[in-house]
């Protein structure tokens, strides 16, 4: 019986560690393979690239490899109504990854960190075309 007994837990102490494991979704982790030529990589330094160029329908996805979270919105601050697909993004924590929503209609958007607002090496404009 005590055989028996053992042989449960095991199997299920297997079972419940293999129920909590799953992949993080790539659009928020810190791992994934974005396209480079559609990422904003968020350093101390501030937003790199600045300007971005993309067709319609694509998401953009910000990386934040800063030590210190930030808000990634749309302008203007502070309704961020101009690109609400960007408003998606939201706050990062340091090491985390997001993608906006696809981006659809024809126009400039432009983007700020919503905590700091007028620190403008946080800000940028992606154009859809």
């Amino acid at each position: 019986m005590n055989r028996q007994l053992v042989l449960v837990l095991l199997v299920g102490g297997v079972l419940i560690g293999a129920c909590g494991k799953s992949d993080p979704a790539p659009s928020s982790s810190g791992g994934g393979g974005s396209d480079p030529a559609t990422t904003f990589t968020i350093t101390a330094s501030g937003v790199s690239p600045r300007t971005m160029t993309v067709p319609r329908g694509t998401q953009v996805t910000f990386v934040n490899n800063d030590s210190r979270a930030h808000d990634m919105t749309s302008d203007p601050h502070p309704t961020h109504e101009n690109c609400p697909e960007l408003n998606s993004v939201g706050l990062l924590s340091a090491g985390q990854r997001r993608q906006s929503a696809n981006l659809n209609t024809a126009r400039t958007c432009g983007f700020h960190d919503h905590g700091l607002p007028s620190n403008t090496s946080l800000q940028g404009t992606i154009t859809i075309q």
